[in-house]
C-alpha cells in the first residue's frame, strides 16, 4: 500500500552501521514514503551516514540534535515536523532492526484496515515473540508489561517504538501533553491517547534482540526515577 502522506521516523544513537542497510531495506518496500532520520549527536558518524543517504535519496531527510537528548525528545519532535509538513501518518520504530522493514508495511495496512488512531506493534501477542533475548531481558521485558497492564491498564504493549499514528485524527496538542523526556514516554504518550478515548489496534511481531538495551537499563540502575511517571500517571493526568 502507498501514501504520499506518510512519513517514517528513525531516531538514531550509534546506529552507523544499521542506518544505511535499513533505509535501503524501507526504500525497496515502496511505500511512497518519505523517511526522517533524527541523530541524537552520536559519536560514531552515524550523524554523517544519514547525511549522506539524504544527499542520495530524495525521499530521505536527516536533522541533528547537538548531545544525546533520549528517543523522548526526538519523537515529540518528529511529531511536531510532522504536522507542520502536513503528513496524514507517522511510524516510528528503531533502526537496530528490533522492528523489521517488513513489519512496517504489515502495521500499515492493520491500521488502514481497522481504521484506529494508533497501531502498534505488539511483543505480547504470541509466544516465542522476543527471540535470542536472554532470561534476564526477557524477564525485565515482562515485568514492565504487567506494571504497565495493572497499573496503568493498558493492555497494549506501552512501552515498544513500532507504531502507526493516524495525525489525521489525533490533536497535535496532545502530543504535548507529554512530559516525559525519557523512555517513560513511550507508556505515557499511549497512556494519554487511551485517555482521551483514541482507539488503539495491535499486531503481534517478533522483536529480534537488539543491540543496544534499554529496559533493563532503566529498571536496573534508576528503576525508582524511572517510574515516577507512573506515580504521576497514576494521580489522574490526562
Amino acid at each position: 500500500m502507498q501514501s504520499p502522506k506518510l512519513l517514517i521516523f528513525i531516531p538514531t544513537y550509534n546506529e552507523v552501521e544499521n542506518a544505511r542497510r535499513l533505509c535501503r531495506e524501507l526504500s525497496a518496500l515502496q511505500l511512497g514514503a518519505d523517511i526522517l532520520f533524527c541523530d541524537d549527536g552520536s559519536p560514531d558518524g552515524t550523524g554523517e551516514v544519514v547525511d549522506e543517504l539524504a544527499q542520495e535519496f530524495s525521499h530521505v531527510r536527516a536533522i541533528h540534535r547537538p548531545g544525546s537528548s533520549g528517543s523522548a525528545a526526538l519523537i515529540r519532535k518528529a511529531s511536531r515536523y510532522a504536522y507542520a509538513q502536513g503528513y496524514e501518518t507517522l511510524v516510528t520504530m528503531d533502526c537496530d532492526f528490533t522492528h523489521q522493514p517488513a513489519d512496517v508495511e504489515r502495521l500499515l495496512a492493520v491500521a488502514h484496515s481497522s481504521g484506529k488512531s494508533v497501531a502498534i506493534g505488539s511483543r505480547y501477542m504470541k509466544r516465542d515473540s522476543l527471540p535470542g533475548w536472554n532470561p534476564m531481558r526477557r524477564s525485565l521485558t515482562y515485568l514492565g508489561h504487567f506494571l504497565t497492564v495493572n497499573l496503568l491498564q493498558l493492555p497494549q504493549d506501552a512501552t515498544g517504538a513500532l507504531r502507526v499514528y493516524r495525525l489525521g485524527a489525533i490533536p497535535r496538542e496532545l502530543f504535548d501533553r507529554v512530559r516525559s523526556c525519557g523512555y517513560s514516554f513511550f507508556f505515557e504518550s499511549l497512556f494519554v491517547l487511551h485517555r482521551n478515548g483514541f482507539a488503539i489496534e495491535e499486531m503481534p511481531i517478533a522483536a529480534a534482540r537488539p543491540h543496544i538495551w534499554q529496559l533493563q537499563d532503566v529498571l536496573a540502575r534508576d528503576g525508582a526515577k524511572r517510574l515516577a511517571p507512573v506515580q504521576a500517571l497514576l494521580g489522574g493526568r490526562s
